[in-house]
């Protein structure tokens, strides 16, 4: 072990080892990254495996914070998260490797002053959340500005506005903002401090996600020689789901005087938090009543046209006096006290949110609880649910801090935005930018995909209460699909409150400012993703009432709308599927056109493995339990006849050389080269937006977004994939995979945060170790550098956290439930000491320690496995151990 000493000089960094020293210069006009990638590289050619602060922390809050030239930064952030080396120093509580790399895994912790889109990016990874509503993470003195946004969101709270734009008016179904309930503001002697415009000279923000608690910690200056230190803290209650609280602790450092607490209801509030929507009408809900009294403030309001009503209540504790509505729809709460110099004054504020939703008698459930709940009974309930949920469903990684600390962030923000507590109870499923942002308008996508696999893993009643979001809107998609000619049903690619489609037909292109034709719409395979977590549910429980009652009439009523999508083609003597779009979003139909594209390899490969799918469910499951889902679904006779045919004679493409095509007539496009345009725009993600503002299609070339033409190996086994082109005919050589990688690679600009894990699995399908961790690294740390041009800040990206959980375990620990047996075969990272998680597996209760050598399982019943190829019997409740070959 070697241990690293770091001393800050005037304009150096010095470090100091028993095997010697070396010295980091540094300037003041040198940027921190600059900085950091030499210390980092000094650090690695001196062995480094911890680093000790010699010199005392420049913060109050933290023990790593440095000053270099006036500046501040935390090098626990900038060495850690690049090196996996260990920071701590010799103060404020972490003293030791072994605190400083808990601390790293399990905290999220931001030190500084930030704006913009990037410190709304990272109130977006600092939201709390219990599955029934979402509370970013902004400061508690803040408003909506272009610095701050403190959105406040209840899961399926819906409403839509029409606006004006281009000629058309466009209707736009929000995921609506709340009032502002957590508002604290403190004054000095009758000035009020506006964090925004204060001079902060100490900032620190901490989430715990181990307990779901945020810290919010600041020193600020009044004048030169008068300072308070101002520290908030939230908890979101993840047993009384209706409630969370805020306290807030003042200490004047170096004076004294009177000390008051306004704490705002503001039902002024609109949707702002992604800019390129302000242009539409964004004032969603209608104040009816507002009250205040001695310590409490009530709000009641309805949504102007989907008419949810919504109460919020709140109690400031040690209030005074009402101060009174200070504007319209706000009503405000005050406490004050006189203190002396290095005195601390604590406070704290109760929330409590009823909707029609999910409540009746809103004002009297409001009522009833508030009074019996508390900061202490909100801090508490959150830390025991929070502990179950990591006894369950925590990944715990040995020798990767930060691969450690983001898998659990991507953990943490699945049961924020769902909880195995609070969405049984609620008609809502998990929209793709969960409930931290505005982005997508808060819409259900088929990121499902990507996280109901998830939670049926270790909560199949919350996978379950999420699938059930569908079944209440399958008479939608029933009748979504008789609007375009079809039968059965047919979900939207947008999705919210009613099940309806809500993708707009124009899309705002910020290169040029203009709105451009949107087409999106045609991604029909959002229904194969609702059919593909309908048939993992139910393969991972073996919950065959929920197939009765559910299940199998959305997979037999979404198999009826492709069999009337299929249509025979007689000089082909196949059936082809047109106008759809894949994954891929870039083409929307053939160049000089919008109708869509004919026979997607996706979406053409996942409907014959449902109609296979079927033909087994036929088999296993009753045969009243058939007939009664079928006559539910209108799914008769010649249907299943139908579907015999189309099964074996759907058709796809593929090159003589086993590269598969991306939908029919792909190769006819024109090639482009894109690393010229890489080296003319940087950035080129979305080449779709690109090529659009040089007055050119995305139709006309060989380029995709994400991807598509392999997405099927997502979803699927290999040998699941292959066998359906080998049924239908085609045969794919040996080393396809190798082969469509890197001609799909050199072709997809990663336009989607989904896209890299996508490909990450496809390479290490290819033993190509190195290009798997490399785009699964890109992936993991996505939200967390926002790499996406400032999209965190709208919301995380909770289908890519989903996915690199999958990754983690289905990949690098190798462990796949998608067969009729559990298959385990790892291929972890080189630096990956072991891995251990927890998980279900039809109805068995499996703990995985993976190392390098080893795999360990242990079951609470008696099952069968197979390891790398070989079966082996695990035995109840008794761990066993195999020896990996290499």
């Amino acid at each position: 072990m070697a241990t690293i000493s770091l001393t800050v000089q005037p304009n150096a960094l010095l470090l100091q080892s028993t095997r010697g020293e070396k010295s980091v210069p540094f300037s003041g006009d040198q940027e921190l990254t600059a900085i950091g990638q030499r210390l980092n590289q000094e650090l690695t050619d001196m062995g480094a495996t911890e680093l000790k602060l010699a010199t005392p922390s420049a913060s109050r809050f933290s023990a790593t914070v440095v000053d270099l030239a006036g500046r501040r930064v935390d090098l626990a952030t900038l060495v850690t998260d690049r090196t996996n080396i260990p920071v701590y120093g010799k103060e404020n509580g972490v003293t030791s490797a072994a605190e400083a790399v808990d601390l790293a895994s399990r905290h999220l912790t931001y030190y500084g002053v930030y704006g913009g889109k990037k410190n709304y990016g990272q109130e977006a990874l600092l939201t709390l959340g219990n599955g029934f509503f979402g509370l970013r993470g902004a400061y508690l003195s803040v408003d909506a500005s272009d610095d701050n946004y403190p959105g406040f969101y209840a899961a399926g709270l819906f409403n839509q506005l029409t606006t004006p734009v281009a000629g058309h008016d466009v209707v736009n179904e929000d995921l609506v903002n709340l009032p502002n309930a957590q508002f604290l503001q403190v004054s000095v002697d009758g000035t009020p401090i506006d964090p925004q415009h204060a001079k902060i000279v100490d900032a620190y923000r901490d989430l715990d996600m181990q307990n779901g608690r945020l810290t919010l910690a600041t020193v600020i200056a009044l004048a030169p020689d008068k300072h308070v230190v101002v520290r908030a803290e939230k908890v979101v209650d993840m047993k009384e789901w209706h409630h969370y609280a805020v306290r807030m602790t003042i200490t004047p450092l170096d004076f004294g005087g009177t000390i008051t607490v306004t704490s705002k209801l503001d039902g002024s509030v609109e949707n702002s938090n992604v800019e390129r929507y302000r242009a539409f009408n964004s004032r969603h809900f209608d104040v009816q009543k507002l009250a205040a009294q001695g310590a409490t403030a009530t709000l009641r309001a309805e949504t102007k046209n989907s008419h949810v009503a919504f109460v919020i209540a709140t109690k400031l504790a040690g209030a005074e006096d009402r101060a009174g509505p200070g504007r319209a729809a706000v009503v405000g709460v005050t406490a004050a006290t006189e203190m002396a110099g290095g005195q601390s004054w604590t406070v704290t504020k109760d929330v409590v949110l009823f909707t029609s939703l999910e409540s009746a008698d809103l004002d009297a459930q409001a009522a009833a609880l508030l009074p019996v709940v508390s900061y202490d009974t909100a801090r508490d309930n959150a830390a025991t649910v929070w502990r179950k949920i990591w006894q369950t469903s925590d990944i715990e990684i040995e020798g990767d801090v930060t691969s450690q600390k983001l898998a659990r962030l991507n953990i943490f923000h699945a049961y924020v935005s769902a909880s195995p507590i609070a969405n049984p109870h609620l008609d809502a499923s998990v929209g793709a930018r969960g409930l931290h942002g505005e982005a997508y308008r808060g819409h259900v996508f088929w990121d499902e995909l990507f996280n109901i696999p998830f939670y049926t893993q270790h909560y199949p009643d919350l996978a379950k209460s999420l699938l059930k979001y569908r079944y209440r809107r399958l008479p939608a998609a029933r009748q979504y699909a008789a609007s375009e000619g079809h039968e059965g049903a047919m979900f939207p690619w947008q999705s919210a409150m009613y099940g309806d489609e809500q993708s707009q037909f124009v899309h705002l292109n910020p290169i040029t400012n203009q709105w451009d034709p949107d087409n999106s719409r045609r991604q029909r395979h959002v229904s194969l993703a609702v059919a593909y977590n309908v048939w993992y549910y139910y393969h991972n429980t073996q919950d065959v009432v929920f197939m009765k009652d559910y299940g199998l009439e959305m997979l037999l009523s979404i198999a009826k709308f492709w069999l009337s999508m299929a249509q025979y083609n007689e000089k082909t003597g196949r059936y082809d599927i047109a106008g759809v779009m894949g994954p891929d979003e870039f083409h929307e139909g053939y160049p000089g056109e919008d109708k869509g594209v004919t026979n997607n390899t996706y979406t053409n490969i996942m409907v014959v493995w449902l109609f296979a799918q079927l033909q087994k469910f036929q088999d296993i499951l009753p045969a009243d339990l058939w007939a009664n889902s079928a006559k539910k679904a209108e799914f008769a006779d010649s249907d299943w006849q139908q579907l015999n045919k189309v099964e074996t004679k759907l058709a796809l493409e593929i090159s003589p050389e086993g590269i598969i095509f991306q939908y029919q007539g792909y190769f006819k496009l024109a090639t482009i080269d894109l690393d010229a345009y890489r080296q003319k725009y940087g950035n080129i993600s979305r080449m779709d937006r690109i090529l659009k503002a040089e007055g050119k299609s995305p139709d006309a070339y060989q380029v995709a977004k994400q991807a598509d033409a392999l997405m099927a190996f997502w979803n699927l086994t290999p040998a699941t994939v292959v066998n359906v082109f080998s049924d239908l005919g085609y045969d794919l050589p040996p080393d396809f995979m190798a082969k469509n990688l890197k001609f799909w690679l050199a072709r997809t600009t990663h336009g989607s945060t989904l896209s890299r894990v996508v490909y990450s699995e496809l390479a290490a399908q290819d033993h190509n170790a190195a290009l798997s961790w490399q785009l699964f690294s890109e992936a993991l740390s996505s939200d967390y550098y926002d790499i996406q041009g400032g999209t965190t800040a709208e919301g995380i990206h909770l289908g890519v956290m989903g996915a690199t959980e999958t990754i983690i375990q289905r990949d690098y620990a190798g462990v796949d439930d998608r067969g009729d047996v559990l298959t385990i075969t790892p291929h972890l990272p080189a630096h990956w000491q072991s891995l251990h998680f927890k998980r279900l597996y039809k109805g068995a209760q499996l703990d995985f320690v993976i190392t390098p050598e080893a795999v360990t399982v242990t079951a609470d019943r008696a099952l069968t496995i197979q390891v790398q190829g070989q079966p082996v019997q695990v035995p109840a409740t008794e761990a066993t151990t195999v020896k990996l070959t290499k």
